[in-house]
């Protein structure tokens, strides 16, 4: 007769029992529908809800499995979330630079299916443990996400696809990494209420994950949010749409600058005959003149026509040439009526994009693609884009900018009154836009400041302290949208707390893969006595 294997002292019948996975087909079926869901949360589906169901069954997937079983799966998952969200990226780029990046990209979330791989004797020994730890590797993945390689790149994070969603009022409280932990943890607790079909939970458990994530996706919307007060000033952006979108955008600069001369000028005439209001700063978007107006005359005097002819400074996104041939910046600069250029205002970005904007390691880059050296070397700015227009205090991010939480918050830390963000989609698409404008939305609420986003083509638009867009445009069309935008907003607790809600659930990630280490070391110790326990002690086991 065969005799059940001892449970030590010390230990428990959990610990000494099998535990096992789904079946890996079932697995891999759960993986590729937590990346569809992730994929169809974020702009422009815009299904929020499903981030939690994505979350949730990544975890389901990854529960119990091998390091790199779980490692696979979190790929898998990753490329079905990255591959198509960044699609984008290959109208300028091609097919292969795109692929790249998305690989890249999804291998972080195979570093968060190898996390919750790890995590799982933690989980079974403490289930009600599992919303929390879901929170952690969800955060700190997006933490490493981005910030490396080249200043990393944090598209796609959870906290962006809640731009209609209760829980995107979080932001104010905790910033972006508050709400994608909100999220997270939400999933975590859908996966741990599921599990109780597979596994024994006992019915006060299950009440408490349900509790736990209608908490976390419904119980937002009661948070209070301050509504900027105070002076009002009014705003005109102008979207002057180029003549075709595509790779060829740069060589119809001199089209493209026409197109917002003329907009702001026929807003002049709106504004003449009454039929609009007079705007306190109007703001152009990012490559509106790839004509650096401070070294060419006729783009200057064709600026200074429109400044001249609306009455108001107007905030010109250009390409500034330095000394070094192929040296740029990205620059954002304030163009007063009567006095032209004002150098103290303007803010060059601070962040350019490596590989499109800039090409680090240009030598092993060209035998990936022969395209390598049309990428001109444009340098980052030192300081943030606080620029005092008169008419108010803006802060100005221009393009991917929007996506990194310190460059806005440095913005607002700074003095500024209200959010700006100048952009150029024209070799992107509109899904591009609408996930950009979908930061935008975050970026309001968590700040408190009412913002707005300006781009080449489209989508453009404002955004008030509550997250709700005003006026937004159309994709590949020109348009002038004009509102009025409070300056006095509140110091919120993101703003005022800065890098901590992240640096503790980085942190509590660390402590929780330490746990798991101890723990899984000790199962092990238990393993080996059980493979010998003939003969065994208490002593020897410990």
């Amino acid at each position: 007769m065969t005799m059940p294997p001892p449970v030590l002292p010390g230990t428990d019948a959990v610990a000494a029992s099998p535990r096992r996975p789904l079946r890996l087909p079932v697995a891999a079926a759960l993986a590729v529908a937590a990346g569809a869901a992730l994929l169809l949360a974020l702009p422009p589906y815009d299904l929020w809800w499903l981030s939690p169901a994505g979350v949730a069954l990544l975890a389901a997937a990854v529960h119990r499995r091998r390091l790199r079983a779980g490692f696979g799966l979190g790929l898998l998952a990753g490329l079905v979330l990255f591959v198509p969200l960044l699609d984008w990226t290959r109208i300028a780029a091609g097919w292969l630079p795109w692929v790249i990046l998305s690989v890249f990209q999804a291998l972080y979330l195979a570093l968060a299916g190898l996390a919750g791989a790890w995590l799982s004797p933690l989980i079974d020994r403490w289930r009600v443990l599992w919303p929390l730890l879901a929170g952690l590797v969800w955060t700190t993945q997006e933490f490493l996400r981005g910030r490396a390689p080249f200043g990393g790149f944090p598209w796609g994070r959870l906290a962006f696809s809640q731009g209609d969603a209760p829980m995107l009022r979080l932001a104010a409280y905790g910033g972006a990494p508050l709400v994608t932990f909100a999220v997270a943890v939400a999933g975590g607790a859908l996966v741990a209420l599921a599990w109780r079909r597979f596994q024994g939970c006992g019915l006060p458990a299950a009440a408490g994950f349900a509790v736990t994530a209608a908490t976390l996706i419904a119980a937002p919307a009661a948070l209070p949010l301050t509504e900027p007060g105070g002076p009002v000033t009014t705003v005109a952006i102008v979207q002057g749409n180029v003549p075709r979108l595509g790779l060829d955008f740069n060589a119809q600069r001199r089209a493209v600058l026409d197109n917002h001369v003329n907009a702001t000028k026929a807003l002049a005439a709106d504004v003449a005959a009454g039929r609009q209001r007079q705007p306190g700063v109007v703001v152009w978007p990012e490559n509106s003149s790839d004509i650096d107006p401070l070294r060419n005359a006729d783009a200057a005097g064709l600026i200074q026509s429109a400044a001249d002819a609306i009455k108001a400074p107007i905030l010109v996104g250009t390409l500034q040439r330095t000394d070094v041939p192929g040296d740029i910046y990205n620059v954002g600069i304030l163009w007063r009526p009567g006095s032209g250029p004002d150098h103290p205002q303007q803010y060059a970005k601070r962040h350019p994009v490596p590989f499109a904007e800039y090409m680090p390691m240009r030598s092993v880059a060209r035998l990936v693609s022969e395209k390598v050296d049309l990428v001109r070397n444009m340098l980052g700015g030192e300081r943030p884009g606080v620029i005092d227009t008169g008419a108010g205090i803006l802060g100005d991010v221009i393009c991917f900018e929007v996506a990194y939480d310190g460059i806005v918050r440095d913005t607002v830390d700074g003095g500024a009154q209200l959010l700006t963000v100048q952009t150029n989609n024209a070799t992107f698409n509109e899904a591009e836009a609408r996930q950009q404008l979908a930061m935008v939305r975050l970026r309001a609420v968590e700040h408190g400041r009412e913002a707005l986003m300006v781009s080449t083509v489209g989508v453009s638009g404002f955004v008030d302290a509550q997250g709700t867009v005003h006026g937004s445009t159309g994709f590949n069309t020109a348009a002038v949208v004009v509102r009025d935008m409070s300056l006095e907003g509140p110091r919120t607790l993101a703003t005022r707390s800065g890098l901590w809600p992240e640096a503790a659930i980085v942190f509590g990630t660390v402590v929780a893969l330490a746990g798991a280490a101890l723990l899984r070391r000790r199962r092990a110790t238990i393993d080996r006595v059980i493979d010998d326990s003939d003969g065994v002690t208490v002593s020897e086991a410990r």
